[in-house]
């Protein structure tokens, strides 16, 4: 009896073993998962998030129904340019038709077969002959004079403080970063939620903008900051074409075409192509969003790129650690020489370190 109490004492004993072995190799197949779980959420939440986007001002920057005249300019070279054809422009043009309208009433009238019953046979008149071709002359150098000066502002542009790559595409248009880690953005125009054609994609709100000019990636620049715009064309020619900041430029296949702005005024700005470039040319909408620097900044980030001068943020190793330099490690936590040993080991012992950091 006293060997089957024991033997049965030493089954269930190898049982209880058995099952705390069991029990431990489960429990790091189940912490595994959690913890993966967990290092997922800590990574979206410090995965910046991109702000929120502006709602267009019906007022500025888009085509107001009824409306007369050049939309509100928000660039300086805009504004010159928006004052010299409405003040100067538009009233010489005035002037000159009301002239030629009173010569013509004055002639209709003074020389009339009444008051003529025998007409001159007048053919030449010095004096009128050097008034109608100076008057002109005067006229095209009153125009001139302000027209050089405002296209020596516009294509004389200032020191950049961003550059974005515009490129035509049939029918879309893709936007390129390249002082911010070269990044793109595709921009297409967003389609009305009664298209059949839609499918799963968004349709248009009235915050994304108009029908056929709100898109469903806008480029983004900083407001008070000098922006160029390189312009080029995968396929045929296109045109990048801002009406509110008084900028229209060509983009040519195979060529680099270039053009600034400095928008003062924060908003959501629209053009179009506005060159013939096939079936679908009227379906290539531009918005730009114009926004203070920290959003520009901000925006940025949510893209995966980076400010110029920033320091790209740290990927974590394979054992999920972030590498931190060893200059960053106080002293006291670096590596300290046993007691005993030589200065020899006390130099090589930072150099080992040093390689170890370099080859991580």
């Amino acid at each position: 009896m006293k060997r089957i109490g024991l033997a049965i004492a030493l089954v269930a004993a190898t049982m209880t073993m058995s099952s705390a072995s069991m029990a431990t190799a489960a429990a790091p197949q189940v912490a595994a998962p959690a913890a993966e779980a967990a290092a997922n959420t800590t990574a979206d939440a410090a995965a910046p998030a991109a702000p929120a986007a502006m709602t267009p001002d019906p007022e500025y920057g888009m085509p107001v129904p009824g409306s007369l005249g050049i939309q509100h300019q928000v660039t300086d070279v805009g504004r010159e340019a928006a004052n010299f054809h409405n003040y100067w422009l538009l009233t010489l043009c005035v002037a000159i038709s009301l002239f030629v309208l009173a010569l013509l009433a004055y002639a209709i009238v003074r020389f009339r077969r009444g008051a003529n019953p025998k007409p001159s046979r007048t053919s030449h008149n010095t004096m009128i002959e050097v008034v109608w071709t100076l008057v002109p002359v005067l006229i095209l150098v009153a125009i001139a004079v302000p027209s050089i000066q405002l296209l020596q502002r516009q294509y004389s542009p200032p020191p950049a403080d961003l550059t974005v790559k515009v490129i035509g595409n049939q029918w879309y248009w893709t936007y390129e970063y390249p002082d911010n880690g070269g990044f793109e953005v595709v921009s297409n125009m967003l389609k009305e939620c009664d298209d059949p054609t839609l499918g799963n994609a968004r349709c248009r709100t009235d915050a994304d903008g108009p029908p056929m000019l709100a898109v469903d990636e806008r480029i983004v620049i900083p407001a008070n900051k000098v922006v160029k715009f390189i312009v080029t064309s995968n396929d045929v020619i296109h045109a990048f074409a801002v009406p509110a900041f008084w900028t229209k430029i060509d983009a040519n296949p195979g060529r680099l075409n270039e053009t600034w702005v400095k928008v003062d005024r924060p908003g959501v700005y629209f053009g179009q192509c506005s060159e013939l470039c096939g079936a679908r040319h009227g379906y290539m909408p531009i918005a730009i969003e114009v926004v203070p620097e920290a959003q520009f900044a901000a925006w940025i980030a949510s893209k995966g790129g980076t400010m110029p001068g920033a320091t790209p943020a740290a990927v974590p190793d394979s054992t999920g650690a972030s590498p931190v330099s060893e200059a960053a490690v106080p002293a006291a936590a670096q590596p300290q020489p046993a007691a005993g040993t030589t200065d020899n080991a006390a130099v090589e012992q930072p150099a080992t370190n040093q390689a170890a950091t370099a080859q991580n």
